[in-house]
């Protein structure tokens, strides 16, 4: 909550935040990616058809992950040993840990932040972070913190929500096998499958700390200017109101599945989403294509949920996998900058 970027802003701070960001995260820039999604989709695939023929692979860890990970990676131009260790503090979203260790994640993370602006400013490219730079350099630009702040959010959200929407709509696939011929045959499309997972996994399942900045009336509940709130993305989801009595229930037909705030509403809607739903679609499509006949490697029930009250996600998502008639032919690996 102390953070300085558009989550944390409101009114005027936040509006002219946005605006600076959104001159750096353009449509044009979204759209330029998608050759590259293609290309690490398919190292991806190409390292998963290696797994031993019954033996249960890890698609949270061996796809779900690194595909939306090296796109904003790539997309904020952070390379090599800063990327992995920027990846070794995503441990600030584990909201089991002690006060102690969060608040060492959380030097560690500014530490790193830092010295990514440092190397960008002596050596500027073709990257949202150096297209940041400039908006700070400029009057009315970005603050060092809010520059700071901002990168981070681009990076945690920038994958780790994909990463959980991806994942999710793995386990849902597999545990509701009855749609996937239907999305073969054309009758039920990704995007379908893409928007119900959205509503009923919210990526981000709560999201942590605002203030009213006004006394707020919602009949049976008074929230008063000045009180802490707490917003659950998954709770609206699921809201029988708007979903019906079933809305617990995985239905990619389901008529309200783009109802859902899991990117935000309204001023907060979040910038990064076509590019969320853009690897979403091109990875899915792709998996099972690949892989028709995967299931489960273990019980739907044995599958864990992460340690945390924010990230909602799998700790794994064991999978063994069975490539399809006349898919058994080894792939090149696609040639790309920083695999």
């Amino acid at each position: 909550m102390a953070d300085r970027n558009m989550i944390t802003a409101y009114g005027d701070e936040h509006r002219r935040l946005r605006k600076l960001v959104a001159k750096a995260f353009t449509a044009r820039r979204t759209a330029v990616l998608e050759p590259r999604i293609r290309a690490l989709t398919e190292d991806l695939i190409a390292d998963l058809a290696d797994t031993v023929p019954g033996e249960a692979v890890d698609l949270r860890a061996g796809f779900a992950y690194p595909l939306p990970m090296r796109v904003i990676s790539e997309l904020l131009g952070i390379t090599g040993d800063l990327r992995n260790d920027l990846l070794r503090c995503d441990a600030i979203l584990d909201t089991t840990v002690s006060s102690e260790t969060a608040k060492k994640n959380e030097i560690e993370l500014s530490e790193l932040l830092r010295k990514l602006v440092a190397d960008k400013r002596r050596s500027p490219g073709e990257d949202l972070t150096s297209a940041l730079l400039d908006t700070h350099d400029t009057e009315g630009g970005l603050s060092e913190q809010e520059l700071l702040d901002t990168v981070l959010l681009m990076f945690t959200a920038g994958h780790e929500t994909t990463v959980n929407l991806i994942d999710h709509a793995i386990f849902h696939m597999l545990t509701h096998p009855r749609f996937l011929p239907l999305v073969r045959r054309g009758e039920l499309t990704w995007d379908h499958v893409i928007e119900e997972t959205l509503r009923v996994e919210a990526p981000f399942g709560n999201l942590p700390l605002r203030y009213a900045v006004e006394d707020i009336d919602l009949g049976d509940v008074r929230i008063a200017k000045g009180e802490t709130m707490t917003f659950s993305f998954a709770g609206a989801g699921r809201d029988r109101r708007v979903h019906g009595e079933d809305a617990d229930r995985f239905d990619p037909f389901r008529a309200t599945r783009a109802e859902h705030v899991s990117f935000g509403h309204g001023v907060h809607h979040c910038l990064g989403a076509p590019l969320a739903r853009l690897e979403s679609r091109i990875g899915l499509s792709r998996l099972f294509e690949e892989f028709p006949d995967m299931e489960l490697g273990v019980p739907a029930e044995g599958i864990r949920p992460l340690e945390s009250f924010i990230s909602n996600g799998h700790r794994s998502l064991p999978v063994v996998l069975r490539p399809g008639v006349g898919n058994g032919e080894p792939r090149q690996k696609q040639e790309g900058k920083d695999r």
